[in-house]
């Protein structure tokens, strides 16, 4: 039980993270709220990190459902995601030190305006967008069974997800609480490494879900073919 909670949380954290980028958007998260004051960075932070959490469990929760209410089967969901989860490693493991969100810096936020501003931009899109979105859902539809749900069997993954969604909030409200110290220590080379570090993770995650959607429609195929004795 242990193992599967700790493979569970490890799976999830280490393919969202990347995903999301917590340490390339500390500086732009910085930026934006520049013009407020350091008790409403600290709320701001803490708002974000409290959205990113539920935003990310709905997806988990209701994404592959209403995919699959749709007629899309539980092996097209996986090629699907998978594919989704393998562009994504790709393209952080390539990605420029730059941030392509940097454009989003552009956008000022003050005490005024600061309640409005915590869902948007700052939750979404700058720090959970269509990828994390997508990848979250590729991550449940990686790990469904044709079984269908069953709590006894399935609750040691639900708490390995649900601590890793609480870590990874946590530690977005940390680094953007404290991003211009943690700038400062990692350095721009550091934080490239670790975070092309997590994208190759990324990209195994991606290519594991793959196969498992390419597994999947061969157990489909072999059970329509005739079994000739």
């Amino acid at each position: 039980m242990l193992s599967i909670t700790l493979a569970s949380f490890i799976a999830v954290f280490a393919a969202l993270f990347p995903v999301i980028n917590p340490l390339g958007d500390g500086p732009i998260f910085l930026n934006m709220v520049q013009g407020c004051t350091e008790e409403v960075r600290n709320k701001l932070a803490r708002s974000v990190s409290i959205n990113c959490f539920f935003m990310l469990l709905a997806s988990m929760l209701i994404g592959p459902q209403l995919l699959l209410f749709f007629g899309i089967s539980l092996p097209a969901l996986k090629l699907a995601g998978g594919a989704v989860v393998i562009a994504m490693g790709w393209k952080l493991l390539n990605q420029k030190s730059g941030s392509d969100k940097s454009a989003s810096g552009s956008i000022g936020i003050t005490d005024e305006t600061a309640e409005s501003s915590a869902f948007f931009p700052l939750t979404m899109p700058l720090t959970v967008g269509p990828g994390s979105i997508a990848t979250a859902i590729a991550l449940v539809a990686g790990h469904q069974s044709e079984k269908g749900f069953n709590l006894a069997d399935d609750l040691p993954a639900i708490v390995g997800t649900l601590l890793a969604l609480f870590a990874l909030s946590l530690s977005i409200y940390f680094i953007y609480r404290e991003s211009s110290g943690i700038q400062r220590l990692f350095g721009v080379n550091g934080t490239n490494v670790l975070m092309r570090l997590f994208a190759f993770i990324l990209l195994a995650i991606g290519v594991q879900i793959f196969l498992g959607g390419i597994s999947g429609f061969a157990l489909d195929l072999n059970k329509l073919m005739p079994i000739h004795q």
